[in-house]
Protein backbone atom coordinates (compact mmCIF):
# COMPACT_ATOMS: atom_id res chain seq x y z
CA UNK A 1 0.00 0.00 0.00
CA UNK A 2 1.20 3.29 -0.79
CA UNK A 3 1.81 5.86 1.65
CA UNK A 4 0.91 9.66 1.81
CA UNK A 5 4.17 10.65 1.04
CA UNK A 6 4.14 8.38 -2.07
CA UNK A 7 1.04 9.45 -3.39
CA UNK A 8 2.00 13.43 -2.64
CA UNK A 9 4.80 12.39 -4.82
CA UNK A 10 2.50 11.32 -8.03
CA UNK A 11 0.06 13.97 -7.13
CA UNK A 12 2.69 17.08 -7.00
CA UNK A 13 4.49 15.78 -10.43
CA UNK A 14 1.33 15.97 -11.75
CA UNK A 15 0.77 20.33 -12.97
CA UNK A 16 -2.51 21.85 -12.16
CA UNK A 17 -2.07 25.66 -11.57
CA UNK A 18 -5.52 27.03 -12.17
CA UNK A 19 -5.15 28.30 -15.50
CA UNK A 20 -5.30 24.64 -16.68
CA UNK A 21 -7.94 21.93 -16.83
CA UNK A 22 -7.30 19.98 -13.25
CA UNK A 23 -8.51 16.35 -15.16
CA UNK A 24 -5.40 14.60 -14.84
CA UNK A 25 -5.22 15.19 -10.71
CA UNK A 26 -9.50 14.06 -10.62
CA UNK A 27 -8.77 10.87 -12.91
CA UNK A 28 -5.21 10.02 -10.91
CA UNK A 29 -7.52 9.96 -7.77
CA UNK A 30 -10.35 8.40 -9.10
CA UNK A 31 -8.48 5.45 -10.34
CA UNK A 32 -6.85 4.85 -6.80
CA UNK A 33 -10.06 5.05 -5.59
CA UNK A 34 -11.99 2.75 -8.24
CA UNK A 35 -9.12 0.02 -7.44
CA UNK A 36 -10.57 -0.04 -3.77
CA UNK A 37 -13.96 -0.01 -4.98
CA UNK A 38 -15.38 3.31 -4.67
CA UNK A 39 -17.64 4.73 -7.22
CA UNK A 40 -17.36 8.67 -8.69
CA UNK A 41 -19.01 10.95 -10.45
CA UNK A 42 -17.10 13.34 -12.15
CA UNK A 43 -19.21 17.14 -12.58
CA UNK A 44 -17.68 18.77 -15.45
CA UNK A 45 -17.88 22.59 -16.77
CA UNK A 46 -15.83 25.01 -18.71
CA UNK A 47 -14.15 28.17 -17.23
CA UNK A 48 -14.76 31.65 -18.91
CA UNK A 49 -10.95 30.20 -21.20
CA UNK A 50 -13.47 27.51 -22.33
CA UNK A 51 -10.46 24.82 -20.17
CA UNK A 52 -12.35 22.03 -18.69
CA UNK A 53 -12.59 22.07 -14.85
CA UNK A 54 -13.77 18.66 -13.62
CA UNK A 55 -15.03 18.73 -9.88
CA UNK A 56 -15.54 14.62 -8.60
CA UNK A 57 -17.93 13.06 -5.84
CA UNK A 58 -17.05 9.70 -4.34
CA UNK A 59 -18.46 7.01 -2.48
CA UNK A 60 -17.22 4.22 -0.60
CA UNK A 61 -17.79 0.19 -1.90
CA UNK A 62 -21.69 -0.55 -1.25
CA UNK A 63 -22.63 3.57 -1.00
CA UNK A 64 -24.93 4.93 -3.40
CA UNK A 65 -23.85 7.96 -5.04
CA UNK A 66 -27.03 9.67 -6.11
CA UNK A 67 -27.92 10.18 -2.95
CA UNK A 68 -27.18 13.46 -2.13
CA UNK A 69 -27.43 13.59 1.63
CA UNK A 70 -24.51 12.89 3.31
CA UNK A 71 -23.08 12.77 6.64
CA UNK A 72 -19.29 13.64 6.38
CA UNK A 73 -17.47 14.55 3.54
CA UNK A 74 -13.92 15.34 3.06
CA UNK A 75 -13.19 17.65 0.71
CA UNK A 76 -9.76 18.55 -1.32
CA UNK A 77 -9.66 20.92 -4.17
CA UNK A 78 -7.13 20.42 -6.90
CA UNK A 79 -5.65 23.69 -8.27
CA UNK A 80 -2.10 24.88 -7.21
CA UNK A 81 -1.45 29.03 -7.65
CA UNK A 82 0.87 29.44 -10.66
CA UNK A 83 4.74 28.65 -10.06
CA UNK A 84 7.64 31.12 -11.15
CA UNK A 85 9.65 29.69 -13.99
CA UNK A 86 12.84 30.30 -11.53
CA UNK A 87 11.41 27.27 -9.32
CA UNK A 88 13.00 24.79 -11.09
CA UNK A 89 11.59 21.83 -9.01
CA UNK A 90 8.30 23.19 -8.91
CA UNK A 91 6.96 20.00 -10.22
CA UNK A 92 10.45 17.66 -9.00
CA UNK A 93 9.06 16.56 -5.39
CA UNK A 94 11.77 15.76 -2.94
CA UNK A 95 12.54 15.33 0.84
CA UNK A 96 14.87 17.98 2.64
CA UNK A 97 14.90 17.58 6.36
CA UNK A 98 11.98 15.42 7.16
CA UNK A 99 9.87 18.07 4.95
CA UNK A 100 8.55 16.97 1.39
CA UNK A 101 9.15 20.06 -1.35
CA UNK A 102 7.09 20.87 -4.39
CA UNK A 103 4.28 22.99 -5.62
CA UNK A 104 0.70 22.10 -3.79
CA UNK A 105 2.54 20.12 -1.53
CA UNK A 106 0.83 21.42 1.33
CA UNK A 107 -1.74 24.07 -0.17
CA UNK A 108 -3.23 21.40 -0.59
CA UNK A 109 -2.31 17.84 -2.49
CA UNK A 110 -0.84 16.89 0.62
CA UNK A 111 -4.55 16.47 2.16
CA UNK A 112 -6.01 14.68 -1.08
CA UNK A 113 -2.90 12.28 -0.55
CA UNK A 114 -3.56 11.61 3.26
CA UNK A 115 -6.96 11.06 1.81
CA UNK A 116 -6.42 8.38 -0.81
CA UNK A 117 -3.79 6.33 1.78
CA UNK A 118 -6.35 6.27 4.60
CA UNK A 119 -9.23 4.58 2.20
CA UNK A 120 -6.32 1.80 1.63
CA UNK A 121 -6.15 0.04 5.06
CA UNK A 122 -10.24 0.34 5.55
CA UNK A 123 -12.48 -2.93 5.38
CA UNK A 124 -15.16 -1.50 2.99
CA UNK A 125 -17.92 -2.95 5.63
CA UNK A 126 -16.11 -0.20 8.25
CA UNK A 127 -16.69 2.85 6.45
CA UNK A 128 -19.45 4.95 7.96
CA UNK A 129 -22.68 5.44 6.14
CA UNK A 130 -23.13 8.91 4.32
CA UNK A 131 -19.35 9.33 3.61
CA UNK A 132 -17.76 11.53 0.47
CA UNK A 133 -15.06 12.40 -0.88
CA UNK A 134 -15.12 15.37 -3.03
CA UNK A 135 -12.62 16.93 -5.13
CA UNK A 136 -13.12 20.23 -6.52
CA UNK A 137 -11.59 22.98 -9.30
CA UNK A 138 -10.59 26.05 -9.40
CA UNK A 139 -10.58 27.05 -5.51
CA UNK A 140 -7.50 29.41 -5.82
CA UNK A 141 -9.27 31.77 -8.21
CA UNK A 142 -12.44 32.13 -5.95
CA UNK A 143 -13.94 28.75 -4.65
CA UNK A 144 -15.64 28.27 -8.44
CA UNK A 145 -15.75 24.61 -8.22
CA UNK A 146 -17.39 24.26 -5.01
CA UNK A 147 -19.67 27.11 -6.27
CA UNK A 148 -20.52 25.00 -9.31
CA UNK A 149 -21.69 21.94 -6.54
CA UNK A 150 -23.32 24.58 -4.75
CA UNK A 151 -25.44 25.86 -7.86
CA UNK A 152 -26.01 22.47 -9.09
CA UNK A 153 -27.37 21.15 -5.56
CA UNK A 154 -25.29 18.72 -5.82
CA UNK A 155 -24.55 17.72 -2.29
CA UNK A 156 -26.42 17.75 1.10
CA UNK A 157 -23.61 17.27 3.76
CA UNK A 158 -23.89 17.12 7.60
CA UNK A 159 -19.97 17.57 8.27
CA UNK A 160 -17.85 18.60 6.40
CA UNK A 161 -13.55 18.51 6.82
CA UNK A 162 -12.15 20.70 4.12
CA UNK A 163 -8.52 20.26 3.40
CA UNK A 164 -6.50 23.30 3.73
CA UNK A 165 -2.84 24.01 5.22
CA UNK A 166 -3.66 24.21 9.13
CA UNK A 167 -0.30 22.26 10.99
CA UNK A 168 -3.23 19.64 12.09
CA UNK A 169 -4.95 22.44 14.03
CA UNK A 170 -8.56 21.88 13.63
CA UNK A 171 -9.94 25.30 11.91
CA UNK A 172 -13.42 25.72 13.19
CA UNK A 173 -13.49 29.61 12.09
CA UNK A 174 -12.09 31.38 9.32
CA UNK A 175 -12.52 35.39 7.76
CA UNK A 176 -14.45 35.48 4.33
CA UNK A 177 -12.78 37.00 0.98
CA UNK A 178 -14.03 39.34 -0.71
CA UNK A 179 -12.81 41.53 -3.68
CA UNK A 180 -13.76 44.46 -5.96
CA UNK A 181 -12.92 47.08 -8.69
CA UNK A 182 -12.75 50.72 -8.37
CA UNK A 183 -12.35 52.22 -11.85
CA UNK A 184 -12.00 55.88 -11.98
CA UNK A 185 -12.83 57.81 -15.04
CA UNK A 186 -11.55 61.48 -15.51
CA UNK A 187 -10.59 63.43 -18.44
CA UNK A 188 -7.26 63.76 -20.60
CA UNK A 189 -5.23 66.76 -21.04
CA UNK A 190 -2.10 68.14 -21.57
CA UNK A 191 0.21 68.25 -18.47
CA UNK A 192 0.82 71.44 -18.96
CA UNK A 193 -2.30 72.75 -19.20
CA UNK A 194 -4.14 70.16 -16.37
CA UNK A 195 -7.20 72.82 -16.03
CA UNK A 196 -8.28 71.50 -19.21
CA UNK A 197 -8.08 67.89 -18.02
CA UNK A 198 -9.67 66.44 -14.54
CA UNK A 199 -7.07 63.80 -13.23
CA UNK A 200 -8.47 60.35 -12.61
CA UNK A 201 -5.72 59.81 -10.45
CA UNK A 202 -5.59 62.60 -8.17
CA UNK A 203 -9.68 61.57 -7.62
CA UNK A 204 -8.55 57.47 -7.05
CA UNK A 205 -6.40 59.01 -4.73
CA UNK A 206 -8.92 60.82 -2.72
CA UNK A 207 -10.88 57.43 -2.91
CA UNK A 208 -7.89 55.48 -1.58
CA UNK A 209 -7.23 57.99 1.31
CA UNK A 210 -11.32 57.42 2.44
CA UNK A 211 -11.37 53.43 1.94
CA UNK A 212 -8.00 53.63 4.50
CA UNK A 213 -9.82 56.26 7.15
CA UNK A 214 -13.07 53.65 6.65
CA UNK A 215 -10.34 50.55 7.26
CA UNK A 216 -9.22 52.39 10.20
CA UNK A 217 -13.16 52.57 11.61
CA UNK A 218 -14.02 49.09 10.84
CA UNK A 219 -11.16 47.57 13.12
CA UNK A 220 -13.45 48.56 15.82
CA UNK A 221 -15.52 46.30 15.68
CA UNK A 222 -13.09 42.87 16.87
CA UNK A 223 -13.21 39.06 17.30
CA UNK A 224 -10.67 38.12 19.66
CA UNK A 225 -10.77 34.27 18.41
CA UNK A 226 -8.65 35.99 14.96
CA UNK A 227 -5.50 37.68 14.57
CA UNK A 228 -5.80 40.62 13.37
CA UNK A 229 -9.04 40.32 15.51
CA UNK A 230 -11.02 42.73 12.37
CA UNK A 231 -12.07 42.72 8.83
CA UNK A 232 -8.83 43.68 6.97
CA UNK A 233 -8.78 45.73 3.59
CA UNK A 234 -6.21 45.92 0.82
CA UNK A 235 -5.58 47.53 -2.10
CA UNK A 236 -3.21 45.18 -3.77
CA UNK A 237 -3.06 46.86 -7.18
CA UNK A 238 -3.38 49.99 -9.08
CA UNK A 239 -2.99 51.30 -12.59
CA UNK A 240 -3.39 54.46 -14.36
CA UNK A 241 -2.25 57.25 -16.85
CA UNK A 242 -0.78 56.97 -20.22
CA UNK A 243 1.93 59.17 -19.68
CA UNK A 244 4.25 61.58 -18.11
CA UNK A 245 2.83 64.70 -19.74
CA UNK A 246 -1.08 63.44 -19.65
CA UNK A 247 -3.38 64.02 -17.62
CA UNK A 248 -4.67 60.61 -16.75
CA UNK A 249 -8.18 60.24 -17.97
CA UNK A 250 -8.31 56.35 -16.24
CA UNK A 251 -7.38 54.88 -12.97
CA UNK A 252 -8.94 51.46 -11.45
CA UNK A 253 -7.64 49.90 -8.27
CA UNK A 254 -8.30 46.55 -6.64
CA UNK A 255 -10.01 46.53 -3.05
CA UNK A 256 -10.06 43.02 -1.59
CA UNK A 257 -11.38 42.52 2.29
CA UNK A 258 -12.00 40.04 4.72
CA UNK A 259 -14.77 40.27 6.74
CA UNK A 260 -14.97 38.47 10.21
CA UNK A 261 -17.54 35.90 10.96
CA UNK A 262 -20.94 37.89 11.88
CA UNK A 263 -19.73 40.30 9.69
CA UNK A 264 -22.51 40.81 6.18
CA UNK A 265 -19.77 39.84 3.25
CA UNK A 266 -20.92 42.83 1.68
CA UNK A 267 -20.71 45.55 4.67
CA UNK A 268 -17.48 46.95 3.47
CA UNK A 269 -18.66 47.40 -0.21
CA UNK A 270 -21.53 49.18 0.73
CA UNK A 271 -19.69 51.63 2.85
CA UNK A 272 -17.34 52.23 0.18
CA UNK A 273 -20.11 52.22 -2.57
CA UNK A 274 -21.47 55.68 -0.02
CA UNK A 275 -18.24 57.35 0.19
CA UNK A 276 -17.63 56.76 -3.66
CA UNK A 277 -21.15 58.65 -4.09
CA UNK A 278 -19.96 61.55 -1.72
CA UNK A 279 -16.67 61.81 -2.96
CA UNK A 280 -17.97 62.07 -6.29
CA UNK A 281 -20.65 64.56 -5.93
CA UNK A 282 -17.73 66.99 -5.32
CA UNK A 283 -15.54 66.06 -7.90
CA UNK A 284 -17.29 66.81 -10.96
CA UNK A 285 -14.82 66.04 -13.39
CA UNK A 286 -13.85 62.63 -12.14
CA UNK A 287 -16.66 59.73 -11.62
CA UNK A 288 -15.60 56.36 -9.61
CA UNK A 289 -17.52 53.22 -9.49
CA UNK A 290 -17.12 49.99 -7.72
CA UNK A 291 -17.79 47.10 -9.48
CA UNK A 292 -17.68 43.74 -7.03
CA UNK A 293 -15.92 40.72 -7.63
CA UNK A 294 -16.27 38.11 -5.30
CA UNK A 295 -18.05 38.21 -1.60
CA UNK A 296 -17.71 35.47 0.49
CA UNK A 297 -18.78 35.46 4.10
CA UNK A 298 -16.52 34.30 7.17
CA UNK A 299 -17.22 31.14 8.91
CA UNK A 300 -17.78 29.93 12.46
CA UNK A 301 -18.44 26.47 13.61
CA UNK A 302 -19.15 26.52 17.40
CA UNK A 303 -16.79 25.12 19.72
CA UNK A 304 -18.87 22.93 21.41
CA UNK A 305 -20.04 21.14 17.96
CA UNK A 306 -19.30 17.81 17.79
CA UNK A 307 -17.26 17.68 15.15
CA UNK A 308 -14.81 19.79 17.04
CA UNK A 309 -14.57 18.66 19.62
CA UNK A 310 -14.01 15.22 17.95
CA UNK A 311 -11.37 16.74 15.93
CA UNK A 312 -9.41 18.49 19.03
CA UNK A 313 -9.31 14.65 20.64
CA UNK A 314 -8.19 12.90 17.60
CA UNK A 315 -5.74 15.78 16.71
CA UNK A 316 -4.56 16.75 20.39
CA UNK A 317 -4.48 20.33 19.51
CA UNK A 318 -7.16 22.81 20.88
CA UNK A 319 -9.27 24.31 17.50
CA UNK A 320 -8.09 27.37 16.02
CA UNK A 321 -9.31 30.11 13.27
CA UNK A 322 -7.39 31.06 10.22
CA UNK A 323 -7.25 34.12 8.33
CA UNK A 324 -7.21 32.96 4.88
CA UNK A 325 -10.29 32.67 2.68
CA UNK A 326 -11.28 28.82 2.21
CA UNK A 327 -14.43 26.71 0.51
CA UNK A 328 -15.63 26.33 4.20
CA UNK A 329 -17.36 29.89 3.83
CA UNK A 330 -19.56 28.77 1.00
CA UNK A 331 -20.45 25.85 2.83
CA UNK A 332 -21.09 26.58 6.16
CA UNK A 333 -24.30 27.72 5.20
CA UNK A 334 -25.35 24.13 3.72
CA UNK A 335 -23.78 21.48 6.22
CA UNK A 336 -24.53 21.39 9.97
CA UNK A 337 -20.82 21.83 11.16
CA UNK A 338 -17.55 22.84 9.14
CA UNK A 339 -13.85 22.37 9.76
CA UNK A 340 -10.49 23.59 7.86
CA UNK A 341 -7.56 20.81 8.49
CA UNK A 342 -5.04 19.61 6.98
CA UNK A 343 -1.06 18.92 7.12
CA UNK A 344 1.74 21.54 6.36
CA UNK A 345 1.36 25.53 7.53
CA UNK A 346 -0.19 27.91 4.97
CA UNK A 347 3.30 30.53 5.65
CA UNK A 348 5.07 28.11 3.25
CA UNK A 349 2.33 28.19 -0.06
CA UNK A 350 2.08 30.25 -3.03
CA UNK A 351 6.05 29.99 -2.75
CA UNK A 352 8.95 27.92 -3.92
CA UNK A 353 9.01 27.74 -0.14
CA UNK A 354 6.18 25.44 0.09
CA UNK A 355 6.54 22.07 1.61
CA UNK A 356 5.36 19.76 4.48
CA UNK A 357 6.64 17.47 6.79
CA UNK A 358 6.63 14.06 6.21
CA UNK A 359 5.47 13.59 9.91
CA UNK A 360 2.42 15.47 9.53
CA UNK A 361 1.22 13.44 6.50
CA UNK A 362 1.27 10.35 8.47
CA UNK A 363 -0.37 11.98 11.63
CA UNK A 364 -3.67 13.00 9.26
CA UNK A 365 -4.04 10.12 7.39
CA UNK A 366 -4.34 8.23 10.74
CA UNK A 367 -6.79 10.66 11.82
CA UNK A 368 -8.37 10.74 8.49
CA UNK A 369 -9.08 6.85 9.13
CA UNK A 370 -10.13 6.77 11.96
CA UNK A 371 -12.74 9.52 11.13
CA UNK A 372 -13.50 7.29 8.19
CA UNK A 373 -14.53 4.52 9.96
CA UNK A 374 -17.49 3.24 12.26
CA UNK A 375 -16.80 3.98 16.04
Amino acid sequence: MKSAAEFLVDLVRIPSPSPVSNRAVVEYAAGVLHARGWSTRPVGYRDPAGVEKVNLIAAPPGQSLSDRVSDLVLMSHTDTVPYAAEWTDALNPFVRDGHLHGCGSCDVKSFLACALAATSTIDPAQFIDGLRIVLTADEEIGCVGAAHLIADDTLHPRRMVIGEPTSLQPARAGKGYCLAEVTVTGKEAHSAHPAQGYSAIYHAARVITAIEKLAEQIARDENPFFHPGYTTLNIGTIQGGTAKNIVPGLCHFQLEWRPIPGQPADAVFHSVTDLIAKLNAAAPGAQAKITPLRRQPGFETPADSRLVRRMESLAGRDAVSIPFGSEASLFASLAEEVIVFGPGDMRTAHSSRECVPLAELDEATALLRTLMQRA
